[in-house]
């Protein structure tokens, strides 16, 4: 496994998500939710964006810890180890998603409880 290709795509992960949310401005209340202008329609599509957008940004935060966990795990030597069985993650998982923690298996098994 070439630890260094990964190491590589997390960073490059890393940047691309924080130069996005660098380039984003804060989350508002859509224009005039507060007060009666607009239509019902208009402001649950405004109150919509708000939450599709904090969502978003939710999301972003749990993969840049899990990226920076990831390069942790590089730097005391156990990546690309299964945090729940200690087997090898398959190189095929961890080129999707190189932060992964957990094998296929393990993660399979996760979702059907």
């Amino acid at each position: 496994m070439n630890v260094a290709h990964y190491k590589g795509s997390l960073l490059e992960k890393r940047s691309e998500i924080l130069s996005t949310s660098a380039g984003t401005k804060p989350i508002q209340a859509p224009e005039g939710t507060s007060s009666r202008q607009g239509d019902l329609a208009d402001q649950a599509t405004g109150n919509n964006e708000v939450h599709i957008q904090l969502k978003l940004k939710q999301t972003d935060a749990k993969i840049l810890q899990a990226i920076e966990e990831a390069l942790l795990r590089i730097e005391q030597g156990s990546y690309g180890v299964c945090r729940d069985c200690g087997e090898p993650v398959a190189e095929a998982r961890l080129n999707a998603i190189p932060w992964t923690r957990v094998c296929i298996t393990c993660k399979e098994n996760q979702s059907t409880k």
